[in-house]
């Protein structure tokens, strides 16, 4: 069975390590040239007990060309216990009494392959995911069309482990290796190449590497002893009235993918959007000369950023830990005053809670770059889960007229250039950046291919000019009403910088009422003046539809998957505040707007208030999960 792209899920409970089986198989298939997108799918609570319907976590993985999405619904299935079965095969209805298959809910299609462990179907497996039958196939009313493929993966991983020296508890944390295996074998990736993530994987715990080693090796082997002798049939089966349903592999649905991407030359990796962050920030700062300094705070699901910037000593980084939110982003604020590339990562809570130190970045007028993961919420809401429920936040949420640039990632690997791109618009414009990405993106991981430095578009700090030297004070401006930087130690260039209102021309503390409305519209000038910055609208898709799909930051990959089933046009923004200056030209050039969001309207709300003569319908969803495309075409076309 021949396929251009496959999506594999794996899916067991938090401890089975889905995300690592998940990680290595992705980065597999990116390094053998494929495409890709991923979800990592977990809950937010802590570790529910082994087996439950509760602590069930998921990795999904789309491959192939053209990938855009993590597919909506997947291929293949990999169920390491029956909650995990029961929650794939009933999606967000798994908690209904009497719930079945259907095509609404379900993650995988009628034809999926569903390979699970018959070690972890036992009675008492039954009971903790809420069965009230021994027979999970009939009781879930999976369709004929799907097959079930039984595998002892805990009995096989004792038996290959079984010599190695190592504790029940370390053999059987060691299922996941065996699935891997299984899956190379299923999708002919080279097992040598797994070897090799997994040595890299296990280099600090370097007794780990040979079981974990033989484990996936026997797995892979399994795989082709599995179509080559038919040993599953089903006899093997151990559930009553179900034998039906349990049938080997059809050697012919082994997925041989033609995968490479074409004429597109260059180094690629696959790369986590939190880490493509990062290096953003990383290249910006290099490429300016700069000193980078994050000030942060812990927070899910932007706490990665923190980590690897923690670990670039190397690389000139300063990272401090705060007390808290507001005391990372007034460290950031503190080290931008001293000249550095300064930055603060957060989520939707800790924006908040940031929102009075950005106000006196915007009238200190520092260059700042705020990165807001987004999260499920309010309060703590849906730590694990993703949303894009911070826009008017982000463009509104500060006291006074506070003008910041927001801008927002599209896909895990172009958060390394918005992040750039954020540092940039900040050290020559200025002013806060806001950069909005999401769990999806930050989680998730993308082919990446990696830039060189010199490729990178040049960034021009407003540092002040010698001229100035000996009268200088903050208030001067260029021509383009953008406010000169000189930091502590400059000689000649001394000055206090102060969130009171400041006289116009002299820089000092003033409460005249005409001077403060020339100071909010100097300030709201320097965002208006991004505007000339930043790149045109772009439609893609068929231009010539009547009909206009909108949307922006991590939503473009199904909105374009979308507008291709559709044969429609889609405008995606990735600036957000200021608007692209040719958005009202866009948008006027099409009888029929639907803006496409995971919140209940934001984007929708912005373009009415700047366009109110252009009349937008709205697509909405708010569960914690990315689009279905399937939905989206669905509802346009109903």
């Amino acid at each position: 069975m021949e396929k251009t792209n496959v999506v594999v899920r794996f899916c067991g409970d938090s401890g089975d390590g889905m995300q690592l089986t998940g990680n290595m198989f992705s980065s597999l298939s990116a390094i053998l040239g494929n495409e890709i997108s991923t979800l990592p799918d977990f809950p937010a609570e802590i570790r529910a007990p082994q087996g439950t319907l509760g602590g069930v976590s998921g990795f999904q993985v789309n491959l192939g060309k053209q990938v855009f999405t993590p597919g909506d619904k997947a291929d293949v299935i990999v169920a390491m216990n029956a909650a995990a079965l029961k929650v794939c095969t009933l999606g967000s209805q798994f908690n209904q009494v009497g719930a079945q298959y259907n095509d609404e809910h379900a993650m995988y299609t009628r034809h999926a392959v569903v390979i699970v462990d018959m070690d972890a179907f036992a009675a008492k497996d039954l009971e903790k995911a809420l069965y009230k039958t021994d027979n999970p196939f009939t009781e879930l009313g999976i369709p004929e069309t799907v097959q079930i493929v039984p595998v002892r993966l805990t009995q096989l991983t004792k038996d290959s482990l079984k010599e190695s020296g190592l504790d029940n508890k370390s053999i059987l944390k060691s299922r996941n290796m065996f699935a891997l295996g299984l899956v190379c074998w299923l999708f002919d990736r080279p097992v040598e190449k797994a070897i090799h993530f997994l040595e890299g994987k296990f280099k600090k715990k370097p007794a780990l590497i040979a079981p974990n080693t033989k484990v996936l090796v026997d797995g892979y082997n399994y795989g082709q002893n599995l179509a080559l002798n038919q040993i599953l049939t089903p006899s093997n089966s151990p559930y009553k009235g179900g034998e039906e349903r349990l049938v080997s592999i059809d050697e012919g649905n082994s997925f041989s993918p033609s995968l490479c991407r074409e004429g597109r030359g260059g180094s690629y990796t696959s790369i986590a959007g939190n880490r493509a962050t990062a290096f953003g920030l990383i290249a910006a700062a290099h490429k300016t000369g700069k000193r980078l300094f994050l000030g942060s705070y812990p927070i899910t699901p932007a706490t990665d950023i923190m980590h690897e910037l923690a670990a670039r000593k190397d690389m000139g980084v300063m990272v401090v830990q705060a007390e808290d939110e507001i005391g990372g982003v007034c460290t950031a604020i503190g080290a931008a005053f001293a000249g550095d590339l300064a930055c603060t990562s957060t989520s939707g809570p800790g924006l908040s809670l940031k929102s009075e130190a950005i106000g006196l970045a915007v009238m200190a007028e520092l260059p700042l770059v705020v990165i807001d993961v987004q999260r499920g919420g309010p309060s703590t809401g849906l730590p694990t889960k993703t949303e894009q429920t911070d826009l008017l936040q982000a463009v509104f949420g500060r006291n006074g007229e506070c003008p910041a640039v927001v801008i927002a990632a599209s896909n895990s690997a172009n958060c390394f250039d918005y992040a750039y791109e954020a540092c940039r618009l900040a050290l020559e414009n200025m002013l806060p950046v806001i950069l909005l990405t999401d769990t999806y993106l930050a989680n998730g991981t993308a082919l990446w291919q990696l830039p060189t430095l010199e490729s990178l578009p040049a960034i021009h700090p407003q540092t002040v000019p010698e001229s100035l030297k000996g009268h200088y004070n903050p208030a001067l401006r260029d021509e383009n009403g953008i406010r000169y930087w000189a930091f502590p130690g400059m000689e000649g260039y001394e000055h206090r910088n102060i969130g009171l209102e400041r006289d116009s021309e002299k820089g000092t503390i003033s409460t005249n009422p005409e001077n403060h409305e020339v100071m909010v519209k100097a300030r709201q000038h320097k965002l208006d003046h991004v505007a000339q910055q930043i790149p045109s609208l772009q439609v893609q898709g068929n231009a010539a539809s009547d009909t206009l799909l909108v949307g922006w930051g991590s939503t473009e990959g199904h909105l374009r998957a979308a507008a291709k089933e559709l044969d429609c046009a889609l405008a995606h923004f990735n600036y957000i505040n200021p608007l692209p200056l040719n958005t009202r030209e866009v948008l006027a050039g099409y009888k029929r707007i639907v803006v496409c969001e995971l919140n209940n309207g934001q984007f929708a709300t912005i373009l009415r208030a700047k366009f109110p003569d252009i009349t937008v319908e709205q697509y909405n969803e708010i569960m914690g999960q990315p689009f279905a495309v399937e939905r989206i075409v669905k509802s346009i076309r109903n």
